[in-house]
């Protein structure tokens, strides 16, 4: 039979082993708790939580026939990527929304996408070199500075596809948008940026056109809990239709990132990426 003082002994070590394992869990669990908050925690200007670009591709004739105007009306600035022969049908629409504030961004002279969409087979981006693409994103930026007399520092990827070429020849064209501009933007994307890690080359495009608010909240309200920069993107803007940004939709979206208790920062796409290199500058 054991001695009570052995027993006694043997009861305190696995008292204090079982307290260690307590304490050492909890403070893992802190730990752990700590790097998911500063992960989490952005310095986003004035204490917002999250920031929103509201972002518009091909420079459709509905995006200053219409959309621009609601913009104005609550003095919100979009981004708008453009390809120069649509800016032409609309020239004094895009002047106007130049002196309005909104940012013009580099969308390529022809649109190439891949050459499995019909409409794209003459320009299949598989036939491109990084040489050809290179070229036609400085043109296109020559084009824009021509007809409304602004530099274009930021781009969107035509279908949201960032390869040339095909098979082994097949090329990413991102180092070359890092080299040519502040940010490039895909499309269809599953989830917003995180603002302390994300490639400003490759940012991700969230789809808004044909969803009502209350399909655009749940977006929002996810990205807050990281504290994340959603980039919207959208096409034609007004009531209906096929790729079309819902006038009524954006309406809402506005009002509720205008209310100050909602936390948001609302800017275009160019003004957060800068802000976002500045800050990494600084550390």
């Amino acid at each position: 039979m054991k001695s009570f003082p052995k027993i006694l002994k043997r009861t305190i070590i696995s008292s204090y082993k079982h307290l260690f394992l307590i304490v050492l869990s909890i403070f893992l669990s802190g730990q752990i708790l700590l790097a998911q908050q500063a992960e989490s925690t952005f310095a986003w200007p004035e204490g917002k939580q999250i920031a929103i670009s509201l972002s518009f591709d091909d420079a459709r004739a509905s995006q200053v026939d219409a959309g621009t105007a609601l913009l104005d009306q609550y003095g919100v600035k979009g981004t708008f990527y453009v390809v120069p022969n649509s800016v032409k049908q609309r020239l004094e629409g895009w002047k106007k929304a130049v002196i309005s504030g909104h940012e013009i961004g580099n969308h390529s002279f022809n649109h190439p996408c891949t050459g499995n969409f019909p409409w794209s087979r003459q320009k299949a981006i598989e036939n491109y070199t990084l040489k050809k693409m290179r070229n036609e994103l400085i043109l296109t930026n020559k084009a824009i500075k021509e007809l409304l007399g602004v530099e274009a520092e930021v781009f969107a990827y035509p279908c949201g596809q960032t390869y040339i070429g095909r098979g082994e020849n097949t090329k990413s064209y991102v180092p070359t948008v890092s080299k040519l501009f502040l940010s490039g933007r895909g499309w269809l994307d599953e989830g917003p940026n995180a603002p302390q890690f994300c490639d400003l080359a490759q940012l991700t495009g969230m789809e808004m056109d044909g969803k009502d608010f209350d399909q655009i909240l749940p977006l929002i309200e996810n990205a807050k809990k990281s504290g994340a920069w959603l980039v919207l993107a959208g096409h034609e803007m007004g009531g209906s239709g096929n790729q079309t940004t819902r006038l009524s939709m954006l309406k809402k979206l506005i009002e509720y990132a205008q209310n100050p208790a909602n936390g948001i920062w609302i800017a275009p796409v160019g003004t957060v990426a800068k802000y976002i290199k500045n800050l990494e500058g600084d550390n």
